[in-house]
């Protein structure tokens, strides 16, 4: 899918990230800096973790400034400004947020405020000292929450229907990004993206989780019981290296600012299925045993994932080129490395 991502327009161009240190963030920095001649600005908090740019931290330390990181903090409208009026960039990835659904429960104030107003603020910022720029805002497939079968697959036409704080607001953030394109004319594109894991996925998810889980067990770290929640409901997988090609050939056409996209991928599959193949990859499989562990079950489960995606593919011509198996083993190896290289790791996520 590579050869059809044409990138020279984004040559020599600003381009800002929030959340690059996030797992998304930084596979688009990674690929940004391979793949292009951008200019690239990751936005990071003075206490943001960079174990994510591990690869890129030693660019990030040259002086041919190819990539750069600026401190600014989506609850801070100084730093916001200050961020955008330095920089003016071309293009925005707005990645930053509360990603975690689960954490959202336990805190649901500190989710809406970075999630929504933290949106609101950043536009606002981009509304004064950028406003040519081209926006993309990630919203979620979480937004449609509990849907019904017969709306199965979900098109973008989906009614709201959010199941978590975090869900709530990635709604808010949603309607910010349309409102900023309709009121102001900025060039927004917001993106409903469904599952998406991969390398550097972070251990509050179910199938990262899981891996975390079998690579200390591998380690003979911990027991060999892996701790669940609800392994019932389905998701459509998608390699967060596809989601982020997707995110690029999103803003090469211009022209189609103020659209919604539902991006994912094309494997669905339970819970329980995503587990029994990282399960199946253990040397300890035989021994292995699944405990059902209800703090990780959420009062209520967006259960029925799966994305209609006709409208990205017929825009651009898109569609995933990594495999399920290929996602899931990668991301098995990355916390068999991240464990053999540090004892220290904190289990109960």
């Amino acid at each position: 899918m590579e050869s059809h991502l044409n990138t020279k327009f984004l040559a020599k161009k600003r381009v800002l990230i929030t959340g690059i240190s996030g797992m998304v963030g930084s596979h688009l920095a990674d690929f940004l800096f391979k793949n292009t001649k951008a200019i690239i600005f990751g936005m990071i908090r003075c206490r943001s973790p960079l174990e994510n740019l591990e690869y890129l931290i030693p660019e990030i330390n040259k002086n041919n400034k190819r990539i750069n990181l600026v401190y600014g903090d989506l609850n801070d409208s100084i730093s916001l400004d200050r961020v955008i009026k330095t920089i003016k960039p071309a293009y925005i990835f707005h990645l930053a947020a509360q990603s975690f659904p689960q954490i959202s429960f336990y805190e649901p104030i500190s989710t809406l405020n970075t999630n929504i107003l933290g949106t609101a603020r950043l536009l606002e910022s981009i509304k004064k000292y950028a406003p040519n720029s081209v926006i993309h805002v990630c919203s979620s497939s979480e937004v449609f929450g509990k849907v019904p079968k017969e709306n199965i697959p979900i098109d973008e036409n989906c009614s709201f229907h959010p199941a978590s704080p975090y869900a709530i607001s990635k709604v808010g953030t949603d309607l910010l990004a349309k409102f900023y394109y309709e009121a102001y004319g900025l060039k927004v594109f917001t993106t409903r993206m469904f599952t998406h894991t991969g390398p550097r996925r972070g251990d509050v998810f179910a199938e990262s989780t899981f891996a975390k889980q079998i690579a200390l067990i591998e380690n003979k770290m911990i027991e060999p019981i892996i701790n669940v929640g609800n392994l019932d409901s389905l998701r459509t997988i998608a390699d967060v290296r596809d989601a982020v090609r997707a995110y690029i050939m999103l803003v090469s056409k211009n022209n189609n600012a103020g659209q919604i996209y539902n991006i994912g991928g094309n494997y669905s599959c339970k819970i329980g299925d995503i587990l029994k193949f990282l399960v199946s990859k253990s040397s300890m499989k035989k021994l292995i045993k699944i405990k059902i562990d209800k703090k990780r079950l959420r009062p209520i489960d967006a259960d029925l994932q799966i994305p209609n995606t006709k409208k990205f593919q017929n825009h651009y011509n898109w569609k995933p080129d990594i495999e399920f198996e290929k996602t899931m083993s990668d991301l098995l190896e990355y916390w068999r490395d991240k464990i053999r290289n540090n004892k220290s790791i904190y289990l109960k996520r």
